[in-house]
């Protein structure tokens, strides 16, 4: 084999195992302080599939030791109900005490899951992190994760252990997380903003975030005041 070659296959295996790293599983040592649980949409009846999964998987780890606290982070985006008021509801009939939950209800796509959400943990000194999702989701976070440094672990969810929990879903009273004056995104923003929006480019910065020169520059005008 050519030594060009080789090189380049020892270059992409340690950019795996580099990347690897991130990804942490139930055999993982570490405790953290919280995990992020990204929203879905709610219809105001039932929990999706997806939220189930994901409900599930954060109560499992608070139950197992995995984690001390958890943020659910979700507005009301396609539906009136708040997506993270709607999964804490849920969290708390299925055993997570209420000082243990947060919300951030400001997020309206996946990087502002994490990014607002990690906002929340740092004001709550908060600082072993980690996303705890939907393999798929959790790994295409990776590279925005990586691109602005957060001190954050990617959990993904297990759904041999899942599929082993047999919970039936808790009742709840969605009415409690329904907005009263609700505008669906795809009313109020155009596809090209949406695009923009699950790409991170409508996220509202704090300056200490943004860790590199360049990244300070191309994010000027979307720094605001801290609060």
């Amino acid at each position: 084999m050519p030594h060009f070659i080789k090189f380049g296959l020892l270059l992409l295996l340690s950019f795996q195992l580099q990347a690897q790293a991130e990804i942490v599983s139930l055999n993982h040592q570490r405790i953290y302080d919280a995990i992020i649980v990204p929203g879905v949409p709610h219809n105001g009846q039932n929990w999706s599939s997806t939220m189930r999964d994901r409900v599930l998987w954060s109560v499992y780890l608070y139950k197992s030791g995995h984690a001390k606290n958890v943020i659910y982070s979700g507005s009301a985006v396609y539906t009136a109900y708040e997506e993270a008021a709607v999964m804490a509801l849920y969290a708390e009939q299925l055993g997570i005490p209420r000082e243990h939950i947060f919300l951030d209800s400001r997020a309206e796509h996946t990087t502002e899951n994490i990014y607002y959400s990690y906002q929340i943990a740092k004001k709550q000194q908060f600082e072993c992190i980690a996303f705890a999702t939907d393999p798929f989701q959790g790994y295409s976070m990776k590279s925005f994760i990586k691109k602005f440094e957060f001190p954050i672990d990617i959990f993904p969810i297990d759904y041999d252990t899942l599929s082993s929990l047999m919970i039936q879903e808790p009742k709840i009273n969605p009415e409690l997380a329904k907005r009263d004056a609700f505008t669906s995104i795809v009313e109020r923003e155009s596809k090209w903003k949406r695009f923009r929006g699950t790409m991170g480019q409508n996220i509202r910065w704090q300056a200490e975030d943004l860790k590199k020169k360049r990244l300070k520059k191309k994010y000027a005008n979307r720094v605001e005041q801290a609060q």
